[in-house]
């Protein structure tokens, strides 16, 4: 099904639209300028979801071709206003658009201070993160891409905890960094390839033949210059050990909303590059360097693990925990192989269902208590029942529990590494113990045990807004664990056909290889 009108322009700037409106408001500070900002950026991302949810009504599942394609005249040159998405995509705008609403009502009472400026922030977030997954042009995605850096770097800033400024521009700096190289890559593509088109650039052969620096040969040539200039925007944005260090930082000062989109959505760009741009444009370099991503993988499976467990903060275990997970992610994504790469997105989708439930959970009793110490709490089931219902049910996805949202991800992507290489997997394969370890651990320390702090006798258990943003979750987290279908059906197409151009890619340059030789 096609629209007469640009849904996916409409999908990405009415969050804008809703900021504008915020900003018009009177400048006042008083408790009803600060309600009717909280309830407009309410509205501008319920309205916003529910026109997102046209997106995935009218899509063609059977279709592996961009759909819902808009395009104008830009910037000049080859350069154009495109937008368009696929099975691939698509998953990821439909995400973004829920968990918003998620977030305000999140922010409701947590943020007291600056409350017009707080939305302001998030719904002008919300469209740049929305264009970082419909933009089909290189200039266009880097400027969403970029442009989502300067709102979280205000909402950790602003909002943040005692040590935000330095979080906020340790944040910065890393992803900002590893972005300058793929600008200068982006630029050396147009010049090779005449224009910023991505779908011109998916089929593009850039030079894979070796080529001489120094005293050796580069194996994948300007294939392999290029794949390690998108590559070092796209592992620190996941983030990949070792470069994964901002991201502790940042979710231990962020506030809960702050830590809910950075862990869900932000940290997701960068399996979605890979998806997008390493591996259909430099395929060759893919297939030279896929060993090198699990190692990285598996040491970030292994290692963040370990440093979870050590952890006496809430927010820093689950920081790890996501390090850990999205290794997963890339592992699954480099086995080049269909199961891989559909685990590997499904797991971004489902951490970043579990992912914010868990931050949102932190939030509930931060707001109560003002400590995230592990050893602040203890018994919570006596006061809480509900609360522990909510938390149990996460804790099982992020351990991986059957039946569970995040078995499926983790089950998907340990079957396409068992097919590419069996130690990646076995290796991989403790991880999943290790995430036992730790998130049980935590489980029963702030749940279980003898309610022994006088402070926590009269804690209140989860109030009805609470529960509202709660119960989406829950019932995706066992939906989508139980029927995982409607996800990887959206998918399937799109994915059958980046292997199997991956797959051409690659025999068409071993082709020509084998030509020169001779």
């Amino acid at each position: 099904m096609t629209y007469d009108w640009p849904i996916l322009s409409a999908v990405t700037f009415l969050p804008l639209i809703g900021a504008l409106l915020i900003v018009l408001m009177v400048h006042d500070d008083d408790e009803a300028a600060q309600g009717n900002a909280r309830w407009t950026a309410l509205w501008v991302t319920i309205v916003t979801f529910l026109v997102s949810l046209l997106i995935w009504w009218g899509f063609n599942p059977k279709s592996a071709e961009f759909q819902f394609v808009e395009e104008h005249e830009w910037l000049g040159g080859n350069i154009r206003y495109k937008m368009g998405v696929d099975g691939i995509s698509m998953l990821f705008v439909i995400l973004t658009t829920f968990l918003m609403p998620i977030c305000v009502l999140a922010s409701w009472d947590a943020i007291k201070t600056r409350v017009k400026e707080y939305m302001i922030a998030f719904l002008v977030l919300e469209t740049l993160m929305i264009g970082v997954f419909c933009a089909l042009d290189l200039v266009l995605f880097y400027l969403f891409f970029e442009g989502g850096l300067i709102p979280m770097f205000l909402i950790i800033g602003v909002w943040g905890g005692k040590r935000r400024v330095y979080a906020s521009f340790k944040f910065f700096m890393y992803t900002l960094l590893g972005s300058v190289l793929m600008l200068l890559a982006m630029m050396a593509m147009y010049s090779q390839a005449g224009t910023t088109d991505i779908p011109t650039l998916l089929t593009y052969k850039f030079p894979s033949g070796p080529i001489p620096f120094l005293n050796w040969e580069i194996q994948g040539g300007v294939q392999t210059l290029l794949w390690f200039a998108f590559f070092a925007s796209f592992a620190v944005k996941m983030p990949m050990w070792p470069v994964h260090t901002w991201l502790p930082d940042a979710h231990v000062e962020a506030p809960t909303a702050g830590s809910v989109i950075l862990a869900a959505i932000l940290l997701k760009m960068g399996g979605y590059g890979f998806l997008r741009f390493s591996i259909p444009m430099f395929p060759v370099a893919s297939e030279l360097y896929a060993g090198f991503v699990f190692a990285l993988s598996i040491i970030a499976i292994i290692y963040t693990s370990l440093v979870a467990y050590a952890q006496q903060d809430m927010k820093k275990l689950i920081a790890y925990s996501s390090v850990a997970h999205m290794g997963f992610v890339t592992m699954g994504v480099f086995t080049l192989t269909v199961q891989g790469v559909q685990g590997g997105i499904f797991q971004m989708l489902s951490h970043g269902i579990v992912s914010a439930a868990l931050f949102l959970c932190v939030g509930v009793i931060y707001d109560r208590m003002h400590t995230r110490e592990i050893s602040a709490y203890g018994g919570l089931v006596d006061r809480m029942p509900i609360y522990a219902f909510c938390l149990m049910v996460f804790t099982m996805a992020n351990v991986g529990l059957p039946g569970t949202s995040g078995f499926v991800g983790e089950f998907l992507t340990l079957l396409g590494a068992f097919r590419v290489n069996t130690w990646v997997a076995f290796f991989a394969t403790t991880g999943v113990i290790l995430s036992a370890v730790y998130a049980l651990w935590l489980y029963r320390a702030v749940i279980f045990g003898v309610m022994e702090k006088a402070s926590l006798k009269s804690i209140r258990d989860m109030n009805m807004r609470e529960i509202a943003i709660m119960a989406p979750l829950v019932i995706l987290t066992i939906f989508f664990g139980i029927y995982p279908a409607p996800l990887l059906d959206v998918c399937a197409v799109s994915v059958k056909q980046l292997i199997s151009n991956y797959q051409l890619a690659l025999s068409a340059a071993g082709q020509s290889q084998l030509a020169l030789t001779h």
